[in-house]
């Protein structure tokens, strides 16, 4: 379970470039629920991530994670207990390091252990069989270089990285805005089976409104470091892109023609 309370933000604070990213902020997230987060641009969507991942500190507000106060928790801390996804295929990944040394790092990490040059037979097996899953041929690959992979392929590893020991939140930052229709398509199906099967606790920024609506149990829209409403699994089963549009027009009294100006 997620619960943040009147989380707050403001940036060069006292300068001619404030800018308040979250404001007073609440979400409470239930173990296992699966939220989609859309929102204009600046809308304080990835602030919001990296609130919770510990990128900077709140300036007030607190967040709990599993009935633990992480509000003052160093991020390498909190990484333990955190997946995250990025759009950028190259971030989450260490692109010099094979497959196999990227998910012994971040195997050794969650299991809070020393990193170890070494695998052992029993974890490349581990690996090899967890890729294999994927039906992506990577379970062959485990001595080639991230960096040398296409991006629905990094994007694979890496959300195997943030799965393979199951976090207690999963943060998927637009995971699959840069890649093609067929390699997200793709990279998509295998995210929502890894969240049902493991029953992860899962947030998910996308600018796609289709999937917004149907991906998860759940949808929330942001505007101007605010949630200005959430959408449950009932409440969004018949509405459409179009419904949407509509209700974040009439909150913030402006006219859209298409969904791409609510992006603008």
């Amino acid at each position: 379970m997620l619960i943040i309370k009147n989380a707050s933000k403001i940036f060069s604070k006292g300068t001619v470039n404030e800018h308040t990213a979250l404001r007073e902020l609440n979400l409470l997230v239930e173990e296992g629920e699966f939220v989609t987060i859309v929102g204009s641009n600046g809308a304080g969507k990835s602030t919001l991530f990296n609130a919770v991942c510990g990128t900077f500190l709140l300036d007030a507000g607190s967040i709990c994670l599993d009935d633990r106060n992480i509000t003052f928790m160093a991020e390498h801390k909190r990484a333990r207990h955190i997946g995250r996804l990025y759009q950028d295929t190259m971030k989450g990944t260490a692109p010099n390091l094979t497959i196999e040394e990227n998910l012994a790092l971040a195997y050794s990490r969650s299991k809070r252990g020393p990193f170890r040059i070494a695998v052992s037979k029993k974890e490349r097996q581990l690996y090899r069989d967890a890729l294999a899953a994927y039906e992506m041929g990577l379970e062959d690959r485990l001595e080639t270089k991230v960096g040398l992979l296409s991006g629905g392929q990094r994007q694979i590893v890496a959300l195997l990285m943030a799965t393979l020991v199951p976090p207690k939140l999963l943060l998927l930052d637009e995971h699959t805005a840069a890649l093609d229709p067929a390699a997200a398509e793709k990279v998509m199906k295998i995210t929502k089976d890894i969240v049902r099967h493991n029953h992860l606790t899962t947030l998910m920024i996308t600018h796609n409104l289709k999937s917004a609506l149907t991906t998860g149990n759940r949808t929330i829209m942001m505007d101007g470091g605010s949630i200005i409403f959430d959408i449950s699994e009932e409440e969004r089963k018949n509405m459409t892109i179009e419904d949407l549009m509509h209700m974040y027009s009439q909150k913030r009294h402006v006219e859209l023609d298409n969904d791409r100006m609510l992006f603008s």
